[in-house]
Protein backbone atom coordinates (compact mmCIF):
# COMPACT_ATOMS: atom_id res chain seq x y z
CA UNK A 1 0.00 0.00 0.00
CA UNK A 2 1.02 3.42 -0.61
CA UNK A 3 0.96 6.71 1.57
CA UNK A 4 -1.00 8.20 -0.62
CA UNK A 5 -3.65 4.65 0.29
CA UNK A 6 -2.83 4.65 3.58
CA UNK A 7 -3.61 8.29 3.90
CA UNK A 8 -7.27 8.08 2.55
CA UNK A 9 -8.44 4.56 4.18
CA UNK A 10 -7.45 6.82 7.38
CA UNK A 11 -9.76 9.64 6.70
CA UNK A 12 -12.40 7.25 5.35
CA UNK A 13 -11.94 5.55 9.06
CA UNK A 14 -12.10 9.07 10.91
CA UNK A 15 -15.39 10.37 8.22
CA UNK A 16 -17.06 7.17 8.90
CA UNK A 17 -16.96 7.81 12.62
CA UNK A 18 -18.01 11.34 12.54
CA UNK A 19 -21.21 10.06 11.08
CA UNK A 20 -22.05 7.66 13.40
CA UNK A 21 -21.73 10.29 16.48
CA UNK A 22 -24.13 13.02 14.58
CA UNK A 23 -26.46 9.71 13.71
CA UNK A 24 -26.49 8.71 17.02
CA UNK A 25 -26.30 12.22 18.62
CA UNK A 26 -29.80 12.86 16.28
CA UNK A 27 -31.33 10.11 17.38
CA UNK A 28 -30.71 10.68 21.31
CA UNK A 29 -32.45 14.49 20.34
CA UNK A 30 -35.26 12.73 18.92
CA UNK A 31 -36.04 10.11 21.68
CA UNK A 32 -35.44 13.43 24.16
CA UNK A 33 -38.31 15.16 22.21
CA UNK A 34 -40.22 12.29 21.64
CA UNK A 35 -40.19 11.84 25.70
CA UNK A 36 -40.68 15.25 26.24
CA UNK A 37 -43.92 15.33 23.83
CA UNK A 38 -45.51 12.08 25.66
CA UNK A 39 -45.08 13.23 28.75
CA UNK A 40 -46.88 16.52 27.99
CA UNK A 41 -49.72 14.30 26.45
CA UNK A 42 -50.25 12.30 29.24
CA UNK A 43 -50.22 15.52 31.87
CA UNK A 44 -52.93 16.98 29.53
CA UNK A 45 -55.00 13.92 29.61
CA UNK A 46 -54.71 12.95 33.26
CA UNK A 47 -55.72 17.00 34.62
CA UNK A 48 -59.02 16.82 31.93
CA UNK A 49 -60.23 13.35 33.12
CA UNK A 50 -63.20 13.83 35.92
CA UNK A 51 -65.06 16.94 34.37
CA UNK A 52 -68.21 15.67 34.83
CA UNK A 53 -70.56 15.92 37.72
CA UNK A 54 -71.95 12.20 37.72
CA UNK A 55 -73.51 10.44 40.96
CA UNK A 56 -71.04 8.32 42.73
CA UNK A 57 -72.83 5.09 41.61
CA UNK A 58 -72.89 4.90 38.38
CA UNK A 59 -69.60 3.10 36.89
CA UNK A 60 -69.24 0.75 39.51
CA UNK A 61 -70.97 -2.46 37.77
CA UNK A 62 -70.85 -3.22 34.37
CA UNK A 63 -74.21 -5.43 32.83
CA UNK A 64 -73.37 -8.75 31.49
CA UNK A 65 -76.73 -9.91 30.45
CA UNK A 66 -76.94 -8.17 26.69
Amino acid sequence: MDVMGIAKLSTSIAETGLRQDVGIAMLKRAQDIQASTATQLLASVQSNAPAQNLPAHLGNTINTTA
